[in-house]
């Protein structure tokens, strides 16, 4: 797996087994402040539903994802719109 969209969908499909997913790269949106890069990939839009979910608040599904892309983050992810919905 070489580029970054396809790293975050195979993580979160591992990890959350969701019935439904969405991965945007919104870099082009954000070029020039900080944390972008010429090569973009650097800050992603996430629309994922999952079992996972259920029960928990937004904010823990939240820090469930980001724990699930800690590896992307920490190689040059910088920032992760998410929208999550219990299924």
């Amino acid at each position: 797996m070489t580029d970054r969209r396809t790293r975050i969908e195979h993580e979160l499909m591992t990890a959350f087994a969701p019935s439904t997913l969405k991965i945007v790269d919104e870099s082009h949106h954000h070029a020039g402040h900080a944390g972008s890069s010429d090569e973009g990939e650097t800050h992603f839009f996430v629309d994922i539903a999952s079992a996972v979910f259920v029960g928990k608040t937004r904010i823990a599904a939240h820090r469930l994802i980001n724990e699930a892309l800690k590896a992307e983050f920490e190689t040059g992810l910088h920032a992760l719109r998410i929208k999550t919905t219990a299924s």
